[in-house]
């Protein structure tokens, strides 16, 4: 059980962080090739630090190490039990500085100290060891063959992956790429969120200390034009790994195109509904859930339930119970452990939420509202990222789930019904990536997470299904016959 400190605690560590403040290449912090860019606390608008941060001529030259360190061998021909010892090693040093790397990410991007100790961090050090476990117990195999032959499918590593992250979840989203990648063998280049860069690069220092050899793990601060574009179009990268909204996933797909056809893997946005229906069963859990995921991290989750759908026959009694939920989710200085909704990220994203609001309040902060829309309203069609929750009356169950299968997006929906059939089949005929029946969740660390529709492309986050994208499957054919029996054509 992680113990929080007091908000005066909090603040003094935060006061004594010596934060990074340039690209980590080649196993070293050095000086990028473009501007300083200026990372400031979104609760306050103070500024952390000034970055270092990365070009085009950076990227080029993380790729270089980075093929280098992969073609040598130093770990993606590691021995496999070699690669878990290493990193488990960077879990024992992530727990060592968990504290730390809370503060840093609380202060960096908004998020509550209170999620950052006891939900990122821990699910991050869960992440990368979970994957690191699975490096010498996932088995290849062997194909039915004629009796003169033997056929092995044999996984290798894909080679050089460009991870790109979102703000919203630095280090998680963080451990749910390098995870997997360093796993598989691959020698992995992270372009954090400009927003988010911190994390990141302090990851990377200790991985390094950790073990893992200069050019597996770097990263590279910067925007997207100067680090992600040259990294999607990079003729030598093999892989991009994106988690970010719909319309920046699009353009990976047109950079792999117009490059070198690389693998790319996207986790884009969501709309997901909760579909509540007539016989839903204790109305306070449904609240709590529904309250819960729509509010968690001020509702900057691309999972995030957005559209409650509920049968009008509970409907009154359901509303009556999230008002007073909602109380209880106190808003505020993120680095106060009473709170539990932070700062959105930046000045431009708080406009964007507040679009969608009839309100004049500034400021970074936002609290918790819930609307009643119809079906076709914007509200009830578009992303808002912000802690917006809009309510859809319906008449009937099968209307529920004619709703919520109506938008562009499918990556997670939850059912409230006391009936197992009827929830059951309304599981089975919500089309996204993660069902839950009476809760809400993304399933753990062995379920894969990703979405249907715009919400995703290409393969899955998390489980061994997040561990099989970031190789290469082969067939090794090995004809047993005596070239002097005769023919011996496969």
């Amino acid at each position: 059980m992680i113990d929080l400190l007091t908000h005066a605690e909090y603040i003094a560590i935060s006061e004594a962080l010596d934060v990074p403040r340039s690209p980590f290449i080649d196993g070293k912090y050095q000086r990028g090739d473009g501007p300083m860019m200026a990372t400031t606390n979104p609760a306050t608008g103070a500024e952390i630090a000034q970055i270092s941060t990365a070009t085009a001529k950076d990227v080029d030259l993380a790729v270089i190490k980075a093929r280098e360190a992969f073609d040598q061998g130093h770990w993606s021909k590691l021995d496999p039990e070699v690669r878990k010892d290493v990193l488990i090693r960077l879990c024992k040093l992530l727990t060592r500085n968990r504290r730390e790397l809370a503060v840093m990410e609380s202060v960096e991007s908004g998020k509550p100290i209170r999620d950052c100790e006891l939900i990122d961090l821990p699910e991050t050090i869960q992440c990368i060891k979970w994957h690191a476990e699975a490096i010498d117990k996932i088995y290849d195999q062997t194909a039915p063959t004629r009796d003169g032959a033997i056929a092995m499918i044999v996984r290798e590593p894909i080679g050089v992956v460009a991870a790109v992250l979102p703000w919203n979840f630095p280090l998680m989203m963080l451990a749910w790429k390098i995870g997997p990648a360093l796993a598989a063998g691959c020698s992995v280049i992270v372009k954090p969120a400009e927003q988010t860069s911190l994390t990141a690069l302090r990851v990377a220092e200790l991985a390094h200390e950790a073990g893992v050899p200069r050019g597996v793990l770097q990263v590279l601060p910067g925007d997207g034009p100067s680090v992600g574009e040259p990294l999607g179009r990079h003729m030598d990268v093999d892989m991009v790994s994106f988690t970010g909204s719909t319309e920046t996933g699009r353009q990976f797909l047109h950079y792999a195109a117009d490059s070198n056809l690389k693998k790319v893997v996207l986790e884009c946005g969501g709309k997901n509904p909760a579909v509540v229906f007539d016989d839903a069963e204790n109305l306070d859990h449904v609240a709590e859930h529904v309250v819960n995921a729509a509010f968690w991290n001020a509702g900057q989750n691309c999972s995030a339930t957005s559209r409650l759908i509920v049968h009008a026959d509970v409907k009154d009694a359901l509303m009556e119970k999230i008002t007073a939920r909602i109380r209880d989710w106190k808003v505020g200085d993120p680095l106060d452990p009473a709170n539990h909704i932070g700062a959105l990220i930046d000045a431009g994203h708080c406009a964007k939420v507040r679009g969608y609001l009839d309100t004049k309040d500034d400021g970074p902060f936002v609290a918790p509202v819930v609307i009643e829309v119809s079906a076709d309203d914007k509200r009830a069609r578009e992303e808002i990222f912000g802690p917006v929750l809009s309510v859809i009356t319906v008449a009937s169950n099968d209307e529920a789930v004619q709703v919520a299968n109506a938008t562009a997006y499918g990556l997670a929906a939850a059912v409230f019904s006391a009936g197992g059939r009827n929830a059951i089949r309304a599981a089975r005929d919500i089309r996204a990536g993660t069902v839950t029946v009476n809760c809400y969740g993304e399933g753990n660390i062995a379920t894969p997470f990703g979405g249907y529709k715009q919400s995703g492309f290409g393969g899955r986050d998390n489980g061994i299904h997040a561990h099989d994208q970031y190789t290469e499957l082969k067939t090794i054919w090995i004809d047993l016959t005596d070239p002097a029996d005769g023919d011996n054509v496969a």
